[in-house]
């Protein structure tokens, strides 16, 4: 068994990190990171064979096997760098980092010290975004995805109030999904346009957003992420030169996993009928049955990364390069203009 320390029990850590380990053969959560009373009750709960401790420094004298850092994003490349020097591998959750730069050097760090990083990039298990990867529909030019939600009412915390050197906001929390799977399906990206705004009040951060790509090969992206639209779009829209797929509805893994449900139970991941997209033309559509969401995937990747020597799940440098392109989002929607990015092995902010 692997021992696992986890560092962090918000949300990311009680309701995706902490339920896919245990899920996980070969995985063990040995130790959960808190200074929150509350919070440390609830590991008691939820896990009650974990030990709490204070800080990293006494989870990682535990010798783990591996660091999940799911701590606030600002923490996450001090974390990070911590464990790599003590030569443990790590999981680290969206966001890497704040820069490209700060990512290729936590990449250097772990390739020198010869231990694994990845990045927890789930959405690229999402079961409509897996279904789309399968999908023929010519060349595709333009890729519309949405994570929009109807949330009027802030609830507070350093994602809807922090500053830049807190990465809170859209653009670096749901906007690391959408440029994930955006570069993922479409290639590199050579122009970024941003649109970022603040409509909530007492919000301190983005909360409506839009990011325009254009890739090397000429297709287009347009990505929206919103926690004030009243009437969410289309999940997907995608066109291209024999057809298009449209989706509605989000994956249904994230609200099971709030529930309590766990990979291996009756219907996980499974896509409601009603919520299959359709494929075809203009009067010639048929639904497509959504493949099922698989986050699983994401910690039997870090397993055999760790036992056999494979490949991490996701790679930091491609997690670097979507960096790259929200930085440019993030300046773009500043100074309300286009930025050009350099090829990837280019890049160095």
């Amino acid at each position: 068994m692997i021992k696992v320390g986890l560092a962090g029990y918000g949300p990311a850590g009680r309701f995706f990190h902490a339920p896919l380990i245990g899920a996980t053969p070969g995985l063990e959560l040995d130790a959960v990171v808190t200074r929150s009373p509350e919070r440390a009750a609830l590991v008691a709960g939820d896990h009650p064979g974990a030990t709490v401790v204070a800080s990293a420094e006494e989870l990682l004298a535990r010798e783990p096997g591996l660091l999940v850092v799911a701590s606030p994003n600002r923490t996450h490349v001090p974390l990070a760098r911590l464990a790599l020097a003590a030569g443990v591998p790590v999981v680290v959750d969206k966001p890497l980092a704040a820069t490209s730069a700060e990512a290729v050097e936590l990449d250097g760090l772990a390739r020198e010290r010869g231990v694994m990083l990845t990045v927890f990039h789930n959405r690229r298990w999402d079961g409509d975004f897996r279904t789309l990867t399968t999908l023929d529909l010519g060349e595709v030019h333009r890729f519309e995805s949405r994570f929009e939600r109807w949330r009027p009412v802030p609830k507070g915390g350093w994602r809807e109030n922090g500053g830049a050197e807190e990465l809170g906001g859209l653009l670096y929390d749901l906007g690391s999904h959408l440029v994930d799977q955006a570069l993922r399906y479409l290639g590199p990206v050579t122009d970024v346009y941003a649109e970022a705004d603040v409509r909530r009040a007492g919000v301190g951060a983005d909360d409506d957003a839009f990011i325009a790509l254009t890739h090397a090969g000429g297709a287009r992206s347009h990505l929206w992420m919103s926690a004030v639209a009243a009437r969410p779009g289309p999940r997907f829209r995608v066109l291209g030169s024999r057809g298009a797929y449209v989706k509605w509805g989000m994956d249904p893994q994230e609200d099971r996993l709030r529930a309590g449900e766990r990979p291996g139970g009756p219907g996980w991941g499974a896509d409601s009928p009603e919520h299959w997209g359709l494929l075809g033309t203009e009067g010639d559509t048929r639904p497509v049955e959504t493949l099922p969401g698989a986050y699983q995937e994401f910690y039997a990747g870090v397993v055999a990364s760790l036992t056999t020597g494979a490949p991490p799940p996701v790679d930091p440098l491609e997690a670097a390069e979507a960096l790259a392109v929200l930085a440019a989002a993030r300046v773009s929607a500043a100074e309300r203009r286009v930025v050009a990015l350099e090829p990837p092995g280019a890049r160095v902010s």
